[in-house]
């Protein structure tokens, strides 16, 4: 942290001097924090407890500095977040857990064209294979350099990023990607939309992702492609938004890749303070053939957004999911808003017991939130949650003597203002 204050410091006393040398263009520098703490108490989040095993409780909290600087044809982001739980670091702490989440640079030399380049967020659509992931307390970025075109109508966007654990020596072992970085070695991705008005607009995505297989001595790389399109339609009060994705390649491990997932959302703004929702969402999932894997990876979305916000299915859910849905949101004020979600789960392969094919249906969540915007800048979010789990859910989460109730309470206090904007 006393690295970012500093750096903080130098761009604060350099802004006389980028005056001088710019003297003909316009300049932007801004400054933003955020402290975010959220205390939980959990009885079965993520996965289902045991009859025997204890609720936890906790509180995390992420730290943030952001900075962002601006003028024709260039910006600059930089962002330090400090994260972790309440009481974990001691009192007396050396080293600290500071890390960069954000340091990008954007040229624009214009005509539409950008070049993107360093740390930053990937989110695209409606966060599905590509999300900010914000509700985790670290976010999730990427380390890549993204370029494209965009005009009013239509936006074209390239993803390049290659992935190293550090310095390598050596052009054989050297270029082994051992785990613990980012989940991939390397991915191009391309994307493409085009809205032809507020009623309409579809897009299309194409990522082929590299994944370390091998040994040091001996390293390969295996490729899997994910393509897919999403398109949104909207009527007057009606909201229709669908998806659709296939995988194919190979895993790590050598397997060929065959899997798809669909999704439809429809929505209707009943008034201007109630909507409500109707969706399904359908993942395929692996089955017993050792040479395919067909359960279909969401890769690096917003998982916590889609399949119940107890997070009980992805990431590393294999069995495939069938996930049906019905929302209602209520605007008790201009301050004050209330979401209610209702689940109903379903694996889409068969789950068997000493050779019997069980019921597929995993079970019922029912999730309620309410926001209130306390004043600017600040938010005071809350939610409980709760799981009913049937014999299939005990099955497939290896908890065969699982309480018959999971829940899950959260509260959380959102301060983000912007401290300082300033041009010259």
């Amino acid at each position: 942290m006393k690295k970012l204050i500093f750096i903080l410091w130098v761009m604060l006393w350099g802004i006389p001097v980028f005056a001088q040398s710019e003297a003909n263009t316009e300049n932007d520098f801004s400054i933003g924090v955020q402290l975010r703490p959220r205390a939980e108490h959990r009885n079965g989040v993520l996965s289902p407890l045991d009859k025997n095993d204890d609720p936890a409780a906790l509180i995390s909290n992420r730290a943030r500095i952001s900075m962002e600087y601006q003028r024709e044809k260039l910006a600059l982001g930089f962002s330090g977040q400090h994260v972790g739980v309440w009481g974990q670091d001691p009192a007396l702490e050396m080293s600290g857990r500071a890390m960069l989440n954000e340091a990008w640079a954007t040229i624009a030399p214009g005509g539409g064209l950008f070049f993107k380049l360093g740390r930053q967020s990937l989110a695209y659509d409606d966060d599905r294979i590509l999300g900010t992931l914000d509700w985790h307390v670290s976010g999730r970025f990427h380390d890549a350099l993204k370029m494209g075109y965009e005009n009013t109508r239509n936006k074209l966007h390239f993803i390049l990023a290659y992935n190293q654990n550090g310095d390598k020596l050596t052009a054989n072992s050297g270029t082994f990607y051992a785990p613990a970085g980012q989940p991939y070695k390397t991915m191009q991705t391309a994307w493409y939309q085009y809205t032809a008005n507020k009623l309409f607009n579809v897009s299309v995505l194409a990522m082929n992702l590299g994944f370390q297989a091998g040994t040091s001595t001996f390293p390969e790389v295996k490729y899997m492609q994910t393509f897919g399109t999403n398109i949104s339609v909207q009527p007057g009060a009606f909201q229709l938004y669908g998806t659709f994705y296939y995988q194919t390649g190979k895993t790590a491990s050598d397997r060929s890749v065959s899997a798809y997932m669909g999704a439809l959302n429809a929505s209707y703004q009943i008034s201007p303070a109630w909507k409500i929702t109707l969706a399904s969402d359908y993942l395929s999932g692996d089955n017993t053939d050792a040479a395919k894997y067909t359960a279909f990876d969401v890769l690096y979305g917003t998982h916590h957004k889609f399949y119940g916000t107890m997070d009980y299915y992805y990431p590393n859910f294999t069995r495939g999911l069938w996930d049906n849905q019905l929302a209602a949101t209520f605007k008790a004020s201009s301050k004050v808003t209330l979401a209610l979600n209702y689940h109903y789960f379903l694996t889409t392969t068969d789950v068997t017991v000493d050779q019997n094919t069980q019921s597929r249906l995993l079970g019922t969540e029912v999730d309620f939130q309410i926001t209130w915007n306390i004043m600017q800048d600040v938010a005071l979010v809350g939610g409980y949650s709760a799981m009913l789990g049937t014999d299939a859910m005990k099955v497939v989460k290896n908890v065969p003597d699982a309480k018959e109730l999971q829940n899950w309470t959260w509260v959380s206090l959102n301060i983000n203002p912007k401290v300082l904007i300033t041009r010259w």
